[in-house]
């Protein structure tokens, strides 16, 4: 095992806060010390059958702590998910059935293994000890936490003053997740930035329980393809884990260059100056050949990458396009968005946009590689985001957002 400081230039990689670092620091000295591995969790509710990269943020600093010979504790929360996580949401989720959840558990556990060491994964589920709580142990649990401290929660906090219901059952969610720690005895707790209030009940309860508080560390939301929003199934801004390989590396190739970097720290351990040293263009194939390779295996991500070149840098998409279009905040019609109808219309490549709304319907309009047809697709067009448009068999654009 390294000694701390190559521990934490690794674990630290990408982290937005740890509470506290000290005591990491510590429970990292006495595990060197003891030959004792740090018992390290993170918890995924199986609320949708498949996973995509920002899922993977977490589990790719699981591996880390793993590379570093920590337990690891992947946690599937087929009793939260039976809950639903309040966190971000403006009104009470729907909650699944437990059959929806353990289906959704069973597609987790084939996914995760192609990050993480199954030899040296623990898989817990909290059902275990949660489904045999008695009511009486629920009432105990629920007696460790204050009321005032729930409505502290932003969320929480929202939904109240603006007189939208909060039903009992979603204080639960927070405390069973805490409560997860106890069961588990964790050492640390990983979680997105939203999940800090959950991952505090978990430090608090552990010290009403007579545990040693974990330590949280909280990870950043990866954003999508569109480089504005955190990376969802429902915005259609996901690359999903099982992605053909094709399709996944002409998504990775779709991003912006300053996201590509970001991608680069939270999804992979290579050398981020050396990234940075390469043209953008060598530099993403690069990222979109490993993506693929870990997902679909090294022959994968080579041939991904020999399509992709054959299709885009033998002339198919010409160096010079017939139109540059760069649009200003006038053309946008909310912030940075524009409809892929109006897009295709502007570039000036179609005499109209019923014409436009037909290729696209028809599937005569590609975008980076990816044929389009939702005529009511709605583009992000960001600063250093350029888009590769081409339109019928024989006519191309770049669009981008003005300077």
């Amino acid at each position: 095992m390294k000694d701390v400081q190559q521990q934490l230039d690794l674990i630290l990689r990408g982290a937005v806060e740890v509470i506290q670092q000290a005591e990491l620091e510590a429970k990292l000295k006495r595990s060197l010390v003891e030959k004792r591995p740090l018992r390290v969790k993170a918890g995924f509710d199986p609320t949708a059958p498949d996973l995509h990269l920002g899922h993977t943020v977490l589990i790719h600093k699981l591996k880390h702590f793993q590379d570093l010979g920590h337990h690891v504790i992947f946690l599937i929360g087929d009793f939260t998910g039976m809950i639903g996580d309040p966190t971000g949401v403006s009104e009470t989720r729907k909650a699944l059935t437990k059959e929806q959840v353990q289906e959704n558990a069973k597609t987790y556990q084939r996914q995760i293994f192609k990050i993480l060491d199954p030899t040296k994964t623990t898989i817990e589920f909290n059902s275990r000890w949660m489904g045999p709580m008695t009511a009486d142990g629920l009432i105990e649990l629920a007696a460790h936490y204050r009321v005032a401290r729930m409505m502290e929660r932003d969320d929480f906090h929202k939904r109240y003053q603006e007189q939208k219901p909060i039903s009992v059952h979603e204080f639960l969610y927070p405390l069973v997740q805490g409560y997860d720690s106890v069961a588990l005895k964790a050492d640390v707790e990983l979680g997105g930035t939203d999940q800090k209030f959950n991952l505090l009940v978990g430090r608090e309860l552990q010290r009403d329980y007579g545990q040693e508080s974990q330590v949280v560390m909280t990870m950043p939301l990866l954003e999508g393809t569109d480089g504005v929003k955190k990376m969802s199934k429902s915005v259609g801004n996901y690359i999903a884990l099982e992605d053909k390989p094709g399709e996944m590396f002409g998504k990775v190739m779709s991003i912006s260059d300053t996201l590509m970097y970001r991608y680069y720290e939270l999804l992979t351990t290579e050398d981020l100056d050396r990234a940075k040293a390469l043209h953008p263009m060598e530099a993403k194939q690069a990222l979109a050949e490993l993506i693929v390779a870990r997902y679909h295996g090294v022959e994968a991500g080579r041939q991904a990458r020999a399509d992709f070149q054959h299709k885009f840098q033998e002339r198919e998409f010409p160096d010079e396009p017939d139109v540059r279009l760069q649009l200003t905040p006038q053309d946008f019609r909310e912030g940075r968005d524009i409809g892929l109808v109006e897009l295709v219309a502007k570039t000036g490549l179609v005499p109209s946009k019923s014409e436009a709304r037909r290729l696209i319907i028809q599937g005569g309009i590609e975008i980076d590689g990816q044929k389009q047809s939702d005529a009511s697709a709605v583009l992000a067009i960001t600063e250093g985001r350029q888009y590769r448009l081409k339109i019928g068999r024989r006519k191309f654009a770049i669009v981008e957002r003005a300077g």
